[in-house]
């Protein structure tokens, strides 16, 4: 299995308009080939001081993919290409956590 974890920073106050399109992903990224699991998150409210916060710009997608060759599948499919081009002018900072069962 394949872990992501892609954390996205929006320009200020753009969150919840690249979400919105986001989530309109999400079934489409849920019938590809390998796809387990793909989520965007954002920080719990009421955690308390011990939560490093994201903050308002910020939100997390968590990943799992089969296999390597799924994940780069999915990085082609159409669907993200054809969001990238609406939303990617939203996007102020983008890293991507490859990662694998330790």
């Amino acid at each position: 299995m394949v872990h992501v974890i892609a954390v996205i920073t929006t320009l200020p106050g753009k969150r919840e308009e690249v979400l919105a399109e986001f989530k309109k992903l999400v079934p489409l990224v849920h019938a590809e080939q390998g796809c387990i699991e793909y989520q965007p998150i954002v920080d719990a409210t009421g955690v308390g001081e011990f939560q490093t916060a994201l903050g308002s710009d910020t939100y997390i997608v968590v990943e799992k993919w089969e296999t390597l060759q799924d994940l780069e599948a999915h990085s082609k499919a159409p669907h993200m290409a054809a969001y990238g081009e609406k939303m990617g002018a939203f996007i102020a900072d983008r890293k991507i956590h490859v990662l694998s069962n330790a």
